[in-house]
């Protein structure tokens, strides 16, 4: 098994001591990545900020020599503990879509802290899987074979459902990551070039 994914924190110098400001995973140059080419996402325009008034932003590797499932694991942890932007926290990190966090409202539901971050890491993960499997077959996939070969099917009373992952390879087709075809009677899923 590889170990050569990492946790990492991105830094604010600006203050001290440096305050974090966005958590992540992954390996070689990652990074480093969000700093050469900071995208339009608030974490984004918070590096072109500080990057702005002279400053350099601080990369601390938090951990090191993991595999992807332990690196997720202490990212997911991490952002859980500091929290969002979204929730109070201190993390420049986009973890609630804006379709939730639209719903997030006082009412008679009662929501754990954490849950959203714990729900939309693992949405993300499930994300990334059905792309790399897409990926691996240019023909491309169906739902069943998605959600057979992913373990993704659910049993429901006895009938089987494969709604979890028709939902996912949606919401991958309104992102534009993919895209569908209809062959015969079938769909199919392939990347979206």
């Amino acid at each position: 098994m590889k170990r050569n994914y990492y946790v990492y924190a991105l830094k604010d110098p600006r203050q001290k001591p440096a305050k974090i400001f966005y958590v992540g995973k992954g390996t070689g140059s990652r990074s480093i990545e969000h700093i050469n080419k900071p995208d339009n996402t608030r974490k984004g325009k918070y590096i072109k900020e500080i990057l702005t008034e002279g400053f350099d932003i601080i990369i601390t590797k938090l951990v090191d020599h993991l595999t992807e499932e332990d690196a997720l694991r202490i990212e997911m942890e991490l952002i859980s503990c500091l929290g969002s932007i979204d929730n109070n926290g201190i993390l420049y990190n986009s973890i609630t879509p804006r379709s939730i966090s639209s719903k997030l409202k006082p009412n008679n539901i009662s929501l754990p802290e954490d849950a959203i971050i714990k729900a939309q890491l693992g949405l993300k993960l499930i994300k990334e899987a059905i792309v790399s499997f897409i990926n691996e077959n240019p023909q491309g996939i169906t739902n069943s074979n998605c959600a057979h070969y992913l373990g993704l099917q659910s049993d429901n009373e006895g009938r089987q459902q494969d709604y979890l992952s028709y939902s996912i390879l949606g919401l991958l087709i309104n992102d534009g990551t993919i895209k569908s075809k209809k062959i015969n009677n079938r769909r199919i899923y392939i990347k979206n070039k």
